[in-house]
């Protein structure tokens, strides 16, 4: 069962996990496309794969999967929200690049597809939802559908890289040593650095993996705003619940013009880990 501790975090989608629907997904992507294209375009894909999005959300790396597989290509996707699968299928309906697509709903704990079936997996933003027997399970899956020599890319956040500014810079390094201290989707969040070894433990070889530090000063762009905005007031409102020390009132209100990432010394990081390994 797809791990639980997603209450309090908000912007849940029909399966209940915090942070997946669209609205709050499609402004993250927004915010981070130049890192995310540069994650993706590093695992190798070539014209003419048969690639799976496995996690797809609302499908905002399917149009970039498209370049890269070209005409000759195939493109299957899935997501646990049926509602996502289907904003996926809309938003590649028309697009130019015109590769062949499979979209459905479905589970990473359980892919519906033959043994062999890709040339390459990409999984972005997944993970940190499965507990550690379910990515265990998991990445079994993605390698059970690639084809020997294909490509395994896991991508996904690194919760210890963030920090914001100007703010107490231990603020949200000490959320996460409160909040991830029992097992959850907290602690989940602290895992990615060590994706390496997950993908070796699955049987993936030739494992490589690097981390991305996502950063933006200000002035802030209007997605950056919108989704750190929005993030860092959860967090806020979880910590001031939870009883977390540190002075988060200033994060409460994502418009208030007097709130830190607005300062004119704002800034606020994100890090990310991309692994990828051989089938």
């Amino acid at each position: 069962m797809l791990t639980t501790g997603n209450d309090g975090w908000g912007y849940a989608a029909s399966t209940g996990l915090a942070f997946t629907h669209d609205e709050i997904v499609d402004a993250h992507f927004h915010a981070c496309a130049a890192y995310y294209q540069d994650a993706l375009d590093s695992v190798g894909i070539r014209p003419g794969w048969h690639v799976l999005d496995a996690g797809c959300g609302s499908g905002s790396f399917l149009p970039r999967i498209a370049e890269l597989v070209g005409a000759g290509g195939l493109i299957s996707a899935l997501d646990l929200a049926e509602e996502n699968a289907e904003l996926a299928a809309d938003r590649m309906r028309d697009h130019p690049a015109r590769p062949r697509l499979d979209i459905r709903q479905g589970s990473v704990l359980e892919l519906p597809y033959p043994d062999g079936t890709f040339d390459a997996v990409w999984c972005a933003n997944t993970t940190q939802y499965l507990d550690d027997g379910e990515l265990t399970r998991a990445l079994a899956e993605l390698r059970r559908v690639t084809r020997p020599g294909g490509l395994v890319a896991v991508k996904d956040v690194d919760g210890s890289l963030s920090t914001v500014r100007p703010a107490d810079p231990f603020l949200i390094t000490d959320f996460f040593r409160e909040s991830a201290e029992f097992p959850g989707y907290a602690r989940q969040l602290l895992r990615a650095r060590d994706l390496y070894r997950w993908l070796r433990a699955a049987g993936l070889t030739s494992v490589r993996q690097r981390t991305i530090l996502m950063e933006f000063h200000a002035p802030l762009t209007p997605a950056a705003l919108r989704f750190y905005g929005n993030a860092c007031a959860r967090f806020a409102q979880q910590a001031t619940s939870a009883g977390i020390p540190g002075d988060w009132s200033r994060f409460l209100d994502p418009d208030d013009p007097a709130g830190p990432l607005r300062d004119p010394d704002g800034y606020i990081s994100e890090g990310n880990v991309i692994a990828i390994g051989t089938a």
